[in-house]
């Protein structure tokens, strides 16, 4: 058994995803894989974390004589002990290679693991990297990409699978107790999989999940502009706000000066210019209690508010300074780490649908299988606000913006911007009104997704023993993190909960006769 450490996590920020929509994706944060020499509780050493098992799974869960894909999953089963729970997790929309740590107990999964004498299993969502039903992914392959059918993955994989460990040919549910666990989209995964799919998973663990899918997503920014440092907010609200104002008066030059402050006088179309200035807030999302004053996110704020030494403020310094300090950042430090030496349209344009971002079908390209869920059932386009409220966003983007990228990413499918079937799937799966025994809720004050998740402002869910919902002051899925628990006593308080309430359900579960 190795010891857990906290982990200042310089990988945790993704690369940046230049291009289109998926600026605001809601990935699983991952932590580096230790090497590791342990063995098992009847001590038989255990293959490495980054051994990868193969289950034979349905490509299509309605007409199984379509035969079966290599679904990719990895174990850690160093705390088990026969009775022991089976934790199974997805990383959701990303290529599962580097999170295997959440088979560990680096993670709340881990620490179940450990608590409950369990093994923990990280298994790779249909079409994402290297778990594909064909070998390539255009339209008609996607067709099979649904929240149905990957909810249908976890329920075939827990009743059908024979793990690798010894002994496990004989803990299916009903034989032994399995734990669904997620975070983000795989968090909402985890809620709609107990809705749809009652009885086969005894208990659920969702952090950060985001279980009412939204259209008009301007609710990710409330969190940002609430907990970001004032004086950065409002100047970014000044910017903001002069760019509309402009927009409105159809002040072409003035919207060209101000695209030519921040190096991106190339770009043709104005709502491209205003998605732009919304990446330095999406970096938010990279943001974990651990993060230092170098995060990018604080990098980008120093510089709009540190003058000559001197902060500013919560006014901050104005219009002015604001356009001359944000653009300085952008043509300095900000345009090679989105762009590194792209021109600005091929790297940020949307309107150009021969670029190989729209065209690319081979496997592993998690933007464009991300991009069919979007667009089809899930939504939350990260646009600006009604009017009357603050906006650190453009209104120039609206829910269109990202609808005719559809289009240009499908044009086999859409002909026209579709607007995302986020009403069927908030009724199929519940949304906001789940209501599951043993399923514990975990979110973070500090959440850009924390709009759509049971801790939503306003929908006051009420705080159950039997579906418990805990916030910390932490940020996107921070709670799944162990050493975020060390540094953030409001995430300990969740983690420590948590472990309590599996503890609590593991003790009712009984197999079956």
């Amino acid at each position: 058994m190795w010891a857990i450490t906290l982990l200042l996590l310089a990988g945790v920020a993704r690369a940046a995803i230049p291009n289109a929509m998926l600026r605001g994706m809601p990935f699983l944060p991952k932590i580096p894989v230790p090497e590791r020499h342990v063995t098992s509780p009847d001590g038989t050493a255990l293959p490495p974390l980054t051994t990868v098992y193969y289950f034979d799974q349905l490509i299509d869960h309605n007409d199984p004589s379509l035969g079966t894909f290599r679904q990719r999953y990895w174990m850690d089963w160093e705390f088990y002990e026969p009775g022991g729970p089976i934790i199974l997790m997805t990383p959701g929309e990303s290529d599962a290679d580097g999170y295997e740590s959440y088979t560990t107990n680096l993670t709340i999964n881990g620490l179940i693991a450990q608590q409950q004498k369990g093994a923990a299993i990280l298994i790779e969502h249909r079409f994402f990297g290297y778990s594909n039903p064909y070998d390539n992914l255009t339209s008609q392959s996607l067709a099979l990409l649904t929240i149905q059918q990957a909810v249908d993955d976890l329920v075939y994989f827990a009743t059908k699978a024979d793990l690798p460990m010894p002994g496990g040919n004989a803990v299916k549910p009903g034989q032994a107790p399995w734990i669904l666990v997620g975070g983000s989209y795989s968090g909402a995964l985890t809620s709609w999989t107990m809705v749809n799919k009652p009885g086969i998973f005894w208990a659920g663990y969702a952090s950060s999940a985001v279980v009412e899918t939204i259209v008009d997503y301007y609710g990710y920014f409330t969190p940002i502009r609430n907990y970001m440092p004032k004086n950065c907010s409002s100047d970014v609200e000044a910017v903001i706000a002069h760019l509309d104002k402009m927009h409105a008066a159809h002040d072409t030059s003035g919207i060209q000066t101000l695209k030519e402050a921040f190096g991106l006088g190339s770009l043709t179309h104005v709502d491209d210019f205003a998605a732009a200035l919304q990446y330095n807030l999406f970096n938010w999302q990279d943001l974990q209690p651990f993060s230092g004053r170098g995060a990018l996110f604080f990098q980008f704020c120093d510089a709009l508010e540190v003058k000559d030494g001197v902060v500013a403020g919560p006014e901050g310094w104005g219009l002015e300074n604001a356009i001359s300090s944000w653009g300085n950042f952008w043509n300095t430090t900000y345009y090679n780490h989105v762009c590194n030496n792209q021109d600005a349209e091929d790297c940020i344009g949307t309107y150009d649908t021969s670029q190989s971002y729209w065209t690319n079908v081979t496997v592993n390209n998690v933007n464009r299988s991300w991009f069919w869920m979007v667009c089809n059932q899930i939504g939350f386009y990260q646009v600006g606000p009604p009017k009357g409220q603050p906006a650190i966003v453009s209104r120039i983007l609206q829910p269109i913006y990202d609808e005719r990228q559809c289009v240009n990413m499908f044009p086999e499918t859409f002909t026209s911007p579709p607007v995302p079937a986020t009403a069927e799937t908030n009724t199929v799966y519940v949304g906001w009104n789940v209501d599951i025994p043993r399923l514990f809720f975990a979110n973070g004050l500090r959440d850009p997704w924390r709009e759509s998740t049971v801790s939503a402002d306003g929908l006051r869910k009420p705080n159950s023993t039997g579906m418990p919902i805990y916030e910390s002051d932490g940020f996107h899925t921070s709670d799944l993190i162990t050493g975020s628990g060390i540094v953030d006593p409001s995430i300990a308080v969740v983690q420590k909960a948590a472990l309590m309430y599996m503890k609590e359900w593991l003790a009712e579960w009984k197999p079956s006769t």
